[in-house]
């Protein structure tokens, strides 16, 4: 089973900034698309952003020009670059894939990380 480690979360002032990223171990042949989700304190789990394998993007209305998502496929490693944070966008934000096929062409859908906190004071 796929491990997703994400890492970079943290506190930081309105208009801050903070990167995020996320591993994913094992013998992995490929990634289809990666991306970050947030869930905030009693709200639902919420798209921010998503990258396919060959770079294509897309993100939340609420964070376009401020949040860049990328990613390294050598690496198996999709990163999240938030600026100029706001309180709003406080949250446990997740790494997900949607479809990882190992060495052994072995699939797993829908895989998710730990969660990282990030918040943001006014």
């Amino acid at each position: 089973q796929v491990q997703l480690v994400e890492s970079g979360g943290g506190l930081v002032q309105a208009g801050g900034s903070l990167g995020l990223s996320c591993a994913a171990s094992g013998s992995i042949f490929s990634i289809n698309v990666m991306g970050w989700y947030r869930q905030a304190p009693g709200k639902q789990r919420d798209l921010v952003a998503i990258i396919t394998s060959d770079g294509g993007t897309y993100y939340a209305d609420s964070v376009k020009g401020r949040f860049t998502i990328s990613r390294d496929n050598a690496k198996n490693t999709v990163y999240l670059q938030m600026n100029r944070l706001q309180p709003e966008d406080t949250a446990v934000y997740y790494c997900h894939a949607d479809r990882v096929i190992y060495s052994d062409w072995r699939r797993e859908y829908d895989c998710w990380g730990q969660g990282t906190q990030v918040t943001v004071s006014s």
